[in-house]
């Protein structure tokens, strides 16, 4: 089932959440919602209710087959537009599809 917007953020949220070792902040600004572990960011939640999306890290063919396949994946908004990508609620966005991005850029931040 394709997400809202908020969904996508909750999914990718709680998914962080049970990841050991995550830690919560706002060091950027007030409206991003960063997830670290090891002092690492590997999830940005954007709190804008007119731009729900997040940013994860991924490797870089794996991102560029990401953005090929789902209209709403894009390059990272905030960061590296070559190792991170920014994804939005769009067809075939899933919780199962964000569940893997957030924890696969979990797994790249902390090797």
């Amino acid at each position: 089932m394709t997400l809202t917007g908020e969904r996508l953020q909750r999914a990718a949220r709680r998914t962080a959440d049970a990841l050991p070792g995550t830690t919560s902040s706002r060091p950027f600004s007030p409206g991003l919602d960063v997830r670290k572990v090891a002092g690492k960011v590997f999830l940005i939640v954007t709190d804008d209710p007119g731009e729900r999306i997040i940013t994860v890290k991924a490797e870089p063919e794996h991102g560029r087959r990401l953005r090929a396949a789902y209209p709403s994946i894009g390059v990272g908004r905030y960061l590296d537009k070559t190792h991170w990508i920014s994804v939005g609620a769009g067809p075939g966005v899933t919780a199962a599809l964000v569940e893997e991005l957030v924890t696969d850029s979990y797994d790249l931040v902390r090797s």
